[in-house]
């Protein structure tokens, strides 16, 4: 077969095809084809949906993003057409979120720190080894379209490196030899976190950045541990939202039920200032709810419900 008639409809070229299972001649089309083929009605519909609202694009691109796995360029010029909006604009939007990818991915992300401080604790071993049981590349997606596997310059939680996210997921101190096992706890399913027992769980005590007055409530635990007690509100409703005070769990209590996709404002239950920070969420670019923890160092939540992306940065104070 010529190279010429191996170009593949979805992808472009057929034998880089991460589904190439099923190909037919003579326009050669993923299994997945009909999945993947970008819809003009769903995007003018995401555009409609958010237009206006503050962060639209980028909720638009996001829920192309969440049907597709990544931004097809046909779709990006239909955002572009229906708003008004120079490509140019929504490329730069598109390339500026590394949450965004234009090329498609694998059902799972693997990220690497290979910062500095990862760097000299042995990430780079911690990538090779990943780079030897996955067999690509970093940058690459394998041929199953399983996995697709990054390196990153810095996750926020320097004091923990080695530090590996999959799928959202923090894993601290990671050697060669937990490589597998995180393999293997992605393969099994990564969205059940455990309050014991497991390594991407630990408990923090976190104050307000303003008042520095402490946010723990002992009198509500959850999972055995004291919560963390904030005040929110959303639309015209207000009331508490009592927060698991475990890193890397995502239980929660609220007075009243939130929506999902939802972007509260926290308050200081005592001082009553808002919990605002500078630094947007970089799945969703909604605000980031910054918390002081005690001994030194922050944690950011993101304050969509539904998001699950935390940060945490210990300033050098090992735990």
């Amino acid at each position: 077969m010529e190279r010429g008639s191996e170009i593949c409809t979805t992808c472009g070229f057929a034998p880089d095809c991460v589904h190439r299972r099923g190909l037919r001649p003579p326009v050669l089309e993923c299994e997945l084809y009909e999945e993947r083929q970008w819809s003009v009605d769903l995007v003018t519909a995401l555009v409609d949906r958010h237009l206006g609202q503050r962060g639209g694009l980028i909720s638009t691109l996001e829920g192309i993003q969440a049907k597709y796995g990544y931004l097809p360029e046909g779709a990006l010029r239909a955002v572009a057409d229906r708003t008004g909006r120079s490509l140019v604009d929504i490329y730069g939007v598109a390339t500026f979120y590394r949450a965004f990818s234009l090329e498609p991915r694998g059902k799972h992300l693997c990220s690497v720190c290979v910062g500095t401080a990862c760097h000299v604790r042995g990430a780079p071993q911690v990538r090779d080894e990943f780079v030897k049981k996955l067999e690509i590349e970093t940058g690459r997606t394998t041929e199953d379209g399983e996995f697709t596997l990054e390196t990153v310059n810095c996750l926020g939680a320097c004091a923990l490196g080695p530090i590996v996210v999959m799928d959202g997921h923090y894993f601290s101190n990671v050697d060669r030899r937990r490589v597998g096992e995180i393999l293997a706890k992605t393969r099994e399913g990564l969205d059940f976190v455990s309050a014991t027992g497991d390594q991407r769980v630990f408990p923090v005590e976190v104050y307000c950045a303003r008042c520095n007055h402490s946010l723990m409530d002992a009198e509500h635990l959850i999972e055995g541990q004291p919560s963390v007690r904030v005040t929110i509100s959303f639309g015209r409703t207000h009331g508490w939202l009592l927060l698991s005070s475990l890193y890397g769990s995502y239980t929660i209590e609220s007075e009243h039920e939130i929506p999902t996709d939802m972007v509260a404002n926290f308050f200081c239950p005592h001082c009553h200032a808002e919990l605002a920070g500078a630094t947007d969420c970089p799945l969703c670019a909604a605000p980031m709810v910054p918390l002081i923890v005690r001994g030194g160092g922050m944690v950011q939540i993101c304050s969509r419900r539904g998001c699950r992306s935390h940060m945490l940065d210990f300033d050098g104070v090992n735990l």
